[in-house]
């Protein structure tokens, strides 16, 4: 809003200063800066509310160190982070700009899926809160609503050089005309990078190959399960990391501000061709919000590092991971998740297969047995005696680790 504002105040008044606003590095340092005075100032506000509304945590007995000095400390935090988020996004960002609309969309349907559970935890005794299946459903309905909408809206494109634009029915525009043979154009093809390969642009539709002559004008079929894939994947994947204090803000922290790289130099046309990368129009904007979503956690984390004085919740969990799948398909980055998005693959694998081996063994042996001490992979650490911030320091550290060789990717083919 304050964008529009100042842009006004430019064009009609030539306000000194006021064109500052036209820069997206400008408005992501405000961005962050507001996101960080939000989440330390009017967190205490909100952790105060919680605490007197009784919203603390219920602790399962699991055996482990200072677990029942834990009980009580008011979770649902993930409110915090959700408006430290929206907040400076709506204040700096260009509300038109569909890239934001879908980060916008997610926050609010995540976060929303997140408080239900909560709530139901909470506040009508439920212990299992809102059942996997509604939160599957919500998922899957997410996904659809992104896939969908990257797949028709017509300002999600890529501008590359093709060899016959003729030939490509996903074509909407050519720019212009580079050499005899090649043609810089605007493709709404639904393409990813591969990582660490020269040739790096892989377009979907490839994979229905075999679907016929028109087999491009199907690459929906294939689009839009994997986005829902992706999403639900990771956005459990954040959730189960949630286990520890300061553990998921910390690790999606370091994401979020790897992502906001790849948005700004994928949106910038100088930088997206010395790197020769895929330039996408628009995606510049989304640093705005990123950079509002990392001040958000950083913040929040003032409150949520050992010992945390609350607790995300589902609240905050669940959206953190739909926001990170939804950054890194828009950006074209998907495939790269495995590395940037490590620890929440480890958390996920852990889990998986923990209970994988345990019933197949139970049939097998009569006796279940048990890979890890404890999964998520964070609580077999801390049975085998690892002091909680030691924990969270070391995944911290590996999650710099993967964020390097995911930026490495921009060069190293």
């Amino acid at each position: 809003m304050l964008y529009y504002l100042f842009e006004y105040l430019d064009k009609t008044y030539d306000v000194p200063g006021a064109g500052l606003f036209n820069f997206i590095t400008f408005r992501a340092i405000l961005a962050v800066i507001l996101s960080l005075f939000i989440a330390t100032v009017y967190g205490k506000k909100i952790i105060n509310y919680l605490q007197k509304k009784q919203v603390g945590e219920s602790i399962r007995d699991l055996g482990l160190e200072g677990q029942n000095e834990k009980a009580g400390t008011p979770t649902m935090g993930g409110i915090i982070i959700i408006l430290a988020t929206l907040v400076p996004v709506l204040l700096f960002a260009k509300l038109e700009n569909i890239y934001v609309i879908l980060l916008i969309v997610t926050t609010v349907w995540m976060g929303t899926i997140g408080f239900i559970d909560d709530y139901i935890k909470k506040f009508k005794n439920d212990k299992q809160g809102l059942p996997g299946k509604f939160k599957v459903i919500g998922q899957i309905g997410l996904g659809l609503f992104v896939g969908t909408t990257m797949y028709l809206h017509p300002d999600i494109i890529v501008q590359r050089t093709i060899e016959n634009p003729e030939t490509e029915t996903q074509v909407t525009e050519v720019i212009a005309k580079e050499s005899v043979n090649t043609f810089y154009v605007k493709d709404k093809a639904m393409l990813t990078t591969i990582p660490f390969v020269k040739e790096n642009e892989f377009n979907y539709s490839k994979l229905i190959s075999w679907a016929g002559e028109d087999y491009k004008s199907y690459v929906w079929l294939i689009f839009i399960p994997i986005v829902i894939f992706i999403i639900t994947a990771v956005s459990n994947g954040a959730n189960l990391t949630d286990g520890i204090d300061g553990l998921a803000a910390g690790t999606s922290a370091i994401i979020g501000l790897t992502l906001a790289l790849f948005a700004w130099v994928s949106g910038n046309v100088i930088f997206s061709d010395y790197l020769n990368i895929m330039y996408i129009p628009n995606t510049g904007e989304m640093t705005i919000f990123i950079t509002a979503f990392v001040g958000a956690l950083i913040g929040f984390l003032w409150y949520n590092t050992y010992p945390a004085q609350v607790f995300m919740g589902d609240t905050g969990s669940l959206t953190i991971g739909g926001i990170i799948a939804v950054i890194a398909i828009a950006v074209r980055k998907e495939l790269l998740i495995p590395i940037l998005c490590g620890i929440f693959l480890m958390e996920n694998l852990s889990v998986v297969l923990q209970v994988s081996w345990f019933k197949y063994t139970k049939k097998k042996f009569g006796e279940g047995r048990r890979i890890f001490r404890m999964s998520p992979l964070h609580h077999h650490y801390q049975i085998k005696g690892f002091h909680e911030s030691k924990i969270v320091t070391r995944f911290w550290i590996v999650g710099i680790f993967l964020a390097i060789i995911t930026i490495v990717t921009l060069k190293i083919r």
